[in-house]
């Protein structure tokens, strides 16, 4: 009896090793971990720190509710500064040394391109979300195998971009002048407007870029005012972009101005004073002040009656709530990277007025797109 108790013994260790040895990555009978980096200070600092504060707080709920099928997320934040630089070395450590799941909720094009293709793509790390709409994260896995492990829960600068050129052709615009950031963010801006004006016949009448993380706008002004555009569309953050309004202005021109999510109202505002009102704003996410919209409402339960509510906040929610119902059907049994991709390629989920679907080649989990005027005081206004 004492040798078959032995024998159980030593088959109960060798089976939990076994099992120890299966076990994924960051994950516990306990806990998920997921990793996270994005520009906690410089120029997008602001928009960094919100969504991390939203997502945090999110996780913080779910694992006041018992967490995801019984294990709690533990979520680790690394600032970039808006450097891709730093973002693939942050991606880097999150992997190799806090041997995180999963990563969510990046910021930047260049930055999430360079960290899929270069670190999180190569090691078969999934990525939930992030805040970029450029075409290189939402090629099919077929044209690139990185993309296999990246989700964009929103629609495309393509999207935004056709969307802002169709309205100024509709409005009967012909002089349409662009100035953009030079890289990915930008440039997938700048090509998604000119695709869109070449369906009216139309080409951009100038064009203007400004270097990341610079305000040295110079040439771009003269460019672009030298053909006194009825139109200029405006693919920068908020600073570049409130540089350029203040530069035309000051030379007696009075175009439309029209922009891109990415730009930050509120810091637009912040820049700009009662110059910002009349700006257009391309959004990929629903107007988080109209609670007629369940996943809007839930939002503003969230984040409480007194706000404040913003875009990036919405978005950080969404991001959010996709990562946790993502990681819910992925299962509780030998949690796997593998399964959470099969789960994220299956899903078609309508959160409440939001719909986000990706498919097994498809990778743009949607193709919302409003567009926004900031009003009086710097209220946004659909």
């Amino acid at each position: 009896m004492k040798a078959i108790r032995h024998i159980l013994s030593a088959c109960l260790i060798f089976a939990g090793a076994l099992q120890a040895s299966f076990a994924e990555t960051g994950v516990t009978d306990n806990a998920i971990t997921l990793g996270m980096s994005v520009p906690l200070t410089g120029p997008a600092g602001a928009q960094g720190q919100e969504l991390k504060k939203v997502i945090a707080a999110y996780f913080d709920q779910v694992n006041k509710n018992g967490g995801v099928n019984g294990r709690k997320l533990q979520l680790t934040v690394m600032d970039d500064g808006y450097d891709p630089e730093k973002t693939v070395a942050n991606t880097r450590t999150l992997i190799e040394t806090d041997k995180v799941f999963a990563l969510l909720g990046y910021y930047g094009s260049t930055a999430m391109t360079d960290a899929m293709n270069k670190v999180f793509g190569p090691a078969k790390v999934p990525m939930i979300g992030g805040i970029s709409g450029a075409m290189s994260l939402r090629q099919p896995p077929a044209a690139n195998p990185n993309n296999r492990y990246m989700f964009s829960q929103r629609a495309s600068y393509a999207d935004e971009a056709e969307a802002i050129g169709t309205q100024l052709a509709t409005l009967g615009l012909k002089n349409i002048a662009v100035f953009y950031q030079n890289d990915g963010f930008g440039k997938a801006g700048l090509e998604g407007l000119g695709n869109a004006l070449k369906k009216h016949n139309l080409t951009p009448s100038a064009t203007g870029s400004v270097e990341r993380n610079s305000e040295d706008i110079g040439k771009a002004v003269e460019a672009i005012a030298k053909v006194n555009p009825q139109a200029v569309v405006m693919v920068t953050l908020h600073k570049p972009t409130a540089a350029m309004v203040k530069a035309l202005r000051n030379a007696n021109l009075s175009p439309m101005f029209m922009t891109l999510s990415p730009v930050s109202a509120e810091q637009l505002t912040q820049e700009l004073g009662k110059d910002a009102r009349g700006i257009g704003i391309s959004q990929v996410m629903p107007y988080p002040w109209n609670d007629t919209v369940a996943v809007v409402k839930e939002y503003q339960h969230f984040i409480g009656r007194q706000g404040p509510y913003s875009y990036t906040s919405m978005e950080g929610f969404i991001i959010a709530k996709l990562a946790v119902d993502a990681l819910r059907k992925a299962g509780s049994k030998d949690l796997s990277r593998e399964k959470l991709v099969t789960a994220l390629e299956g899903m078609n989920q309508d959160f409440g007025g939001y719909r986000v679907a990706f498919a097994p080649n498809s990778r743009a989990g949607s193709q919302f797109v409003q567009l926004t005027v900031i009003g009086a005081g710097g209220k946004l206004v659909k």
